[in-house]
């Protein structure tokens, strides 16, 4: 194997594979498990992924293919780490940047012992709404199908756990974090609800995904990386099957 490809072992999609994949910015998690299918093209495998992750978040996702895709929901249902930056002071209707600002506070009187205390109220088991716009199911529909279009929807609460919430920057309005929580636990609605502890407005502006249970984002994949990888030993395996 040439030393570009040392990180690569050899797959066998088709026994089963999991793939530590760094999703992109604004791709969706059904865009990488797509973009991966469609690479293993012949073959038709199953791909599935293992917790969904918002087009504006980035990091770990994991990708099953083949036999393996039967043991997703026990990857999925992993403790999972993120880090961000909410902004201080303001909010948007989908508790991130996909929407605009829609209501401003003012911080100035906001100083940081009162950020680090209030992490406080959302460590341990807390419940929470999902936003409205989420990937959620409510009647067979995506909330967010429903948000785009303006109709209104029943949020259902949930219960989540929260291990760790920390406090790892503070230069207002932004305010960087690092989050240990349990599967189905929405971090945009998290940081809605710390910006109202502080009698303020709160929404996410960047997230990323470090871990899923002990698969850790510094062993991922670049998609496209892997997707050439993939490509070239299809095209290396050529001549073989033509002399066959």
């Amino acid at each position: 194997m040439s030393t570009e490809n040392s990180k690569f072992k050899d797959f066998n999609f088709a026994e089963g594979e999991l793939l530590l994949i760094n999703k992109p910015y604004k791709w969706t998690s059904f865009d990488v498990v797509g973009k991966i299918r469609n690479s293993l093209k012949p073959l038709k495998l199953k791909v599935g992924h293992a917790g969904t992750l918002d087009p504006l978040a980035t990091g770990l996702l994991i990708i099953c293919t083949g036999k393996l895709t039967k043991q997703i929901d026990t990857f999925q249902a992993e403790e999972k780490e993120y880090t961000g930056t909410l902004i201080l002071g303001a909010t948007t209707p989908s508790f991130d940047m996909e929407t605009e600002v829609d209501e401003t506070f003012d911080i100035s009187q906001i100083i940081n012992e009162q950020i680090y205390s209030a992490t406080t109220q959302f460590t341990g088991d807390i419940e929470q709404y999902p936003p409205a716009h989420s990937a959620v199911k409510i009647n067979g529909e995506r909330l967010y199908v429903k948000a785009r279009l303006g109709e209104e929807v029943e949020l259902r609460k949930r219960f989540v756990t929260v291990p760790a919430f920390e406090i790892t920057r503070i230069e207002l309005p932004e305010v960087d974090f690092r989050i240990v929580c349990s599967k189905g636990t929405y971090i945009r609605s998290l940081v809605s609800d710390f910006g109202k502890a502080l009698n303020s407005g709160a929404y996410l502006s960047n997230l990323t995904r470090t871990r899923s249970g002990n698969f850790l984002l510094s062993n991922s994949f670049e998609v496209n990386e892997l997707v050439n990888y993939i490509r070239s030993k299809k095209e290396e395996a050529k001549p073989a099957t033509e002399e066959a």
